[in-house]
Formats: structure tokens, sequence, C-alpha cells
């Protein structure tokens, strides 16, 4: 199997775990690390290299501007917050490098420890940078707190896997589950034991464990039989193994229960031609992060 193909069924098996539990809006913020504007453009028009170039001096005259106002006031978290963004613009325009968001982002992160997405983003931008341990720490930093948020446990899982580290990716995963009942018992909520579960069984998936897959899968429906993605997810993995039969009538269900908004989705995968089932190869990291 080509990487391309790895590469997109392990996008979509992670993604599916936080399907509609992110609760966050999420841009492609990375790919503006992993795409910078091409230098060869000769075709581009005056006019459009004028506006950019315009765009490039006001976004570098913001940058400046917030950071006189954090000389004075180091903790000013508007001023962090639209360096940040100023700084993530600056990137999409191929513009800077990815290690001036760092700081901004390890303020916002440790003056709201309740908001994990910017821990999740530091952790992307470490890793984007080869600083794997550092995520791990900005991951762990959430997940020490807060045990079941999906945002950070999928960040950590992809960076395992990206570590060949499958065993540790699903024993995060078991542990989580392990301690979910105590965890929701002083929490009610803080751990969505189906969508971990999801997680576990995409995982085993991405290393061909397809049993343990297919039981974990099993396990989160009877938990959640009204949850499509576990059943998503069952159907998904058969197709990939060339069972189009046993898979169809569980994208019927996942249609069906699925909020209207995702059943074309679905029913694109349910019709698509079937792929070969995917290698046990490395995830990628996240292919979206959550704004500042």
């Amino acid at each position: 199997m080509s990487q391309p193909r790895n590469r997109w069924i392990v996008r979509v098996i992670l993604a599916l775990a936080v399907l509609m539990f992110v609760g966050v809006s999420i841009v492609p913020i990375i790919s503006a690390f992993n795409s910078p504007t091409p230098t060869n453009q000769t075709t581009a028009s005056p006019k459009g290299n004028l506006a950019s170039s315009d765009q490039k001096t006001k976004l570098q005259d913001e940058v400046r501007g917030y950071e006189l106002v954090l000389q004075r006031e180091p903790e000013n978290q508007t001023a962090l917050k639209g360096l940040l963004q100023a700084r993530l613009q600056l990137l999409s325009l191929n513009q800077g490098d990815v290690q001036g968001v760092i700081a901004p982002l390890e303020k916002l992160a440790k003056l709201n420890p309740d908001r994990s997405e910017y821990g999740v983003l530091l952790a992307q931008a470490k890793q984007q940078i080869g600083d794997k341990e550092g995520a791990a720490q900005a991951y762990r930093t959430i997940l020490d707190t807060k045990p079941g948020d999906l945002k950070a446990l999928q960040g950590m899982v992809a960076l395992l896997l990206d570590q060949q580290r499958p065993e540790a990716a699903i024993g995060l995963l078991q542990d989580t589950l392990n301690s979910a009942t105590q965890a929701n018992t002083i929490q009610p909520g803080s751990v969505n034991v189906v969508a971990v579960q999801v997680l576990l069984g995409n995982v085993y998936a991405v290393q061909k464990r397809y049993p343990q897959a297919i039981n974990v899968y099993d396990q989160a429906i009877k938990k959640d039989p009204k949850d499509f993605r576990p059943v998503l997810a069952k159907a998904m993995l058969l197709k990939e193994q060339g069972k189009t039969t046993e898979a169809k009538p569980l994208f019927d269900n996942a249609a069906s229960l699925a909020p209207a908004q995702y059943r074309d989705e679905i029913n694109k995968a349910a019709t698509a031609s079937p792929t070969p089932a995917p290698a046990a190869t490395s995830a990628p990291a996240p292919a979206s992060t959550p704004k500042p």
C-alpha cells in the first residue's frame, strides 16, 4: 500500500474517535506549517504579489505592536492571542517559522489550564520542529488533570504511533478506560468511554489486530447502541478487509444513527471502491488543530 493511502486511513480512523465531541471550532492550522507558499509561482499577477506583500507588511507590523505590549505586560492575553494569530498567518504566507508560535502558546497554555486547545496546539507545534519529548510533555500536562480529554488523547496516540510505539498508545487508552468509572464518579462526563473505545479499536486496526479491533468496537456499540461512531468504524474496517457484504448493513445503520450533516459522507464511504487493508505503519500528526 502507498504511503498516502496509509496516511489517509490512519487520519480517518483516528478522527472518528473525536467526531462530534471536539466542542470547539477547528481549522487545519498545522497545514500552514506543512504547506509553505511555493517559491516558483512565476505566473502570479503583479497585483496579487502586491496584495500579498501588503498583507505580510501589515502582519509584521502587528507582530511588532503585540511584542511591544508584551514587553510591558508579559501576561496580557489579548496581546498573546493577537501575536499567536499574526504569526500563524505569517506562517501560512511562508514567513517566519514554527518556533515563533511556541512562546505565546506556552504562556497561553499556562494561563489557561482549563483550555486544553492551547496545550494541544503547543504539542503539535513542538512535534513539528522535532521536539517530540516536548510534545509528549505538553500532552501529559493536559492528561494529568484531564485524563479523558479527547483532543489530547488523540494527539498523544498519534505521536506514539508516529514514534512506532503502538503498545504505549494501547496502554494509554486501556488505562484511561480502566480509570473511567472513577473519573466519571468524581467529575461526571469527564471521560467519554465510547469515544475512547473507538480510538482504541482504531489503533488495533492500524496494527492489523483485527479481532481486537472488532471486539472493542462491539463493546462500544453495546455501551451505546445509538452512537454511530463505533458502528461506522466497524463498517469501515470490514470494508477495508474486503468484507463488503458484512459492512453494508453497518453503514446503513451508521447513516440512520448519525446527525444529518454526516450522512452524505457515510454514504460515500459505503459506496466507494474498497481498498486494501492498511499496513501497520506510523500515524501522522493530527490533520487539524484548535483555533487559539
